[in-house]
């Protein structure tokens, strides 16, 4: 199935800073870990983000595995998508599930606000939070630098059910600054849902510093696997 049509935008992406990969692996108790390049071993930012609901969504998956397994592929599959086309790929719909390019072409009007892109899925890390990652996207948005994160839904958002996604790009924004040097100002979160509506959630990392402390905090206070040192 596909329904692609001819507002297709070639995307310009500048040539700058290099990142170096990290190794990762995934504990089952205490989340998903990298090793930085001086040999560091810091958690990941989703696990960190994460942990305050981490019984919640594991007793959620236990009882709906099935589900969780679907949910997962779709996002995984849209996230590819979206990255295969802000690259310019030809046929990048191929082999794509109908619910999956719809997804897209829901938020395909919100990706060509997406200029000069910097970086799609790199590594990051900060020695000062002790986290690492992978972000989404570092891009002008609507002419601004912005750390760009796309996310899949069942149905439309409240704000207030995550500011664990604005959290994930503050600690983004803090790395890239620390790791490049240049400042970013701007946070953007797409949605795109399955019920049919898309949202757009615009700040400044600034707004989210106390939330991403806070998770931070008690990350460590709950689980400490490794020495900080």
């Amino acid at each position: 199935m596909n329904f692609l049509n001819n507002d297709i935008k070639n995307f310009n992406h500048l040539i700058g800073e290099t990142f170096v990969e990290l190794s990762a692996r995934t504990s089952d108790n205490d989340g998903r870990f990298y090793t930085t390049p001086d040999g560091k071993i810091f958690p990941s930012v989703t696990t960190v983000t994460g942990w305050e609901k981490r019984q919640f969504f594991a007793e959620w998956r236990k009882k709906n595995a099935d589900e969780s397994k679907r949910i997962l592929k779709r996002g995984n599959a849209l996230h590819e998508t979206i990255e295969h086309y802000l690259n310019n790929r030809e046929n990048f719909l191929e082999d794509v599930s109908a619910d999956v390019e719809m997804l897209f072409n829901q938020m395909k009007p919100m990706l060509h606000k997406i200029e000069n892109i910097h970086a799609q899925e790199v590594p990051l890390y900060s020695e000062t939070l002790m986290l690492a990652g992978r972000v989404d996207c570092v891009a002008d948005y609507n002419g601004v630098m912005s750390i760009i994160d796309f996310k899949s839904s069942k149905r439309e958002k409240r704000e207030s059910d995550i500011e664990s996604y604005f959290a994930q790009a503050t600690a983004y924004s803090i790395m890239w600054q620390e790791l490049t040097g240049t400042p970013i100002n701007q946070i953007v979160i797409l949605v795109s849902a399955s019920d049919g509506t898309t949202q757009e959630f615009v700040a400044k990392p600034v707004q989210y510093v106390p939330a991403l402390k806070r998770m931070i905090d008690l990350y460590w206070k709950d689980c400490n696997p490794f020495d900080k040192n």
